[in-house]
């Protein structure tokens, strides 16, 4: 069941942005239509599976002009894509279970040519990977059989990802084979201006927009911005944490590591997350006080994140407070230098990379609470004095 003839969209695009480019796609139309069932293929016993399952879900095809020219541009576009869908909030953008789907039409032309050579169509790719894969086989298949003298045959066929090649699934097909009819238990949908502008009202901000405001509001750069923008969910949850502290490049790079770590390791969604935004920036605010030092917060990261303790409790519950105390840091940097005089006078006549060394008995001393900054300071002071 297809909406072919009377698509909801037509004529629009989708600028990518690849390698500090921008590039605008055609979107020829976007129509509905009705999912059907599917047909399994096991390569080790001679049966087919016809799984009906998703049989009747309705979907939404977005048909694309041909201005992709590489496996890049098309893989770009397909991520950008999903973005815009996941933020809508109309698919979970998961291909490996066929929620996000992608057929790929390939034809080659001479440089400068504007006509389109015979096209291939590819389907089964269920991942960007594959389909990066996919692409890139086709590509050189279609090189190959060109450059022997051949002709490419327009067919449809299915990326084998156990065997990382194509194969034909059916040959030649235009568009009157695919039997076009009227569906007669659908009763029509009119869809009116004033529809159409309450919905647009109430559509989020887009992953484009959030991204340039991002970097402008947030001073972030482009690639934090990207990352931190590839769901609607992680693009809250830092600007949550920014209500709490104002420090968004700090947030931005424990989103980056610690937080997106811990996430991927458990496969969950950042919604599931059990640190909050507000005990984040609450770590973060710790930090900037100098109350514990980077390796300590990264500790009682862990710790928050297996007990869903805030930062301040496990700090005072672990003694885990930096040691800032300048007298009492003088008076073991004393004991340190005094006790290794030789290394003392080699920093003296030079080598000052002997700076690590101590540092690293004055942390041994401190169980690793001595503050960083300030330790160096008074090291190298008592040093050149």
């Amino acid at each position: 069941i297809t909406q072919f003839e009377n698509p909801l969209c037509e004529h629009g695009f989708l600028d990518i942005e690849l390698e500090g480019r921008t590039k605008r796609i055609g979107i020829t139309r976007i129509h509905m239509e009705e999912d059907a069932g599917k047909n399994i293929h096991d390569g080790f016993r001679p049966l087919s599976y016809m799984d009906f399952n998703r049989a009747g879900v309705p979907l939404l095809e977005i048909v694309s002009e041909p201005d992709i020219s590489s496996t890049q541009e098309a893989v770009a576009y397909l991520k950008e894509l999903r973005r815009i869908l996941m933020y809508l909030g109309i698919c979970d953008g998961n291909m490996e279970q066929g929620s996000l789907r992608c057929d790929a039409n390939i034809s080659l032309k001479p440089k400068g040519s504007e006509k389109l050579g015979v096209r291939t169509e590819l389907k089964n790719m269920n991942s960007f990977r594959n389909v990066g894969k996919a692409l890139e086989y086709e590509i050189e298949r279609h090189i190959g059989i060109l450059e022997s003298g051949g002709r490419v045959e327009q067919d449809t066929r299915l990326w084998d990802a156990s065997e990382n090649k194509t194969c034909s699934m059916r040959s030649k097909e235009e568009s009157h084979d695919y039997r076009y009819f009227p569906e007669p238990d659908l009763a029509l949908l009119k869809i009116d201006d004033a529809w159409i502008e309450e919905i647009s009202s109430h559509l989020p901000e887009l992953p484009h927009a959030k991204r340039k405001r991002f970097q402008e509001h947030y001073s972030l750069p482009i690639y934090d911005a990207d990352i931190l923008t590839q769901s609607r969910g992680l693009a809250d949850y830092f600007e949550e944490c920014n209500k709490y502290i104002d420090s968004p490049k700090e947030v931005s790079n424990w989103i980056m590591t610690e937080v997106l770590r811990v996430v991927n390791e458990s496969g969950i969604d950042i919604t599931g997350f059990k640190v909050s935004p507000e005990q984040l920036s609450g770590l973060l605010a710790l930090v900037k006080k100098g109350t514990v030092s980077l390796s300590m917060a990264k500790e009682v990261f862990s710790d928050m994140v297996s007990t869903g303790m805030n930062a301040s409790q496990i700090v005072r519950s672990k003694g885990l407070q930096q040691l800032s105390d300048e007298e009492e840091l003088r008076d073991i940097i004393k004991d340190i230098i005094g006790n290794n005089p030789d290394e003392a006078e080699k920093y003296k006549t030079g080598k000052t990379a002997l700076m690590g060394f101590f540092i690293g008995r004055l942390m041994k001393a401190t169980r690793g609470k001595a503050n960083p900054n300030l330790a160096e300071t008074i090291i190298r002071e008592m040093l050149d004095s």
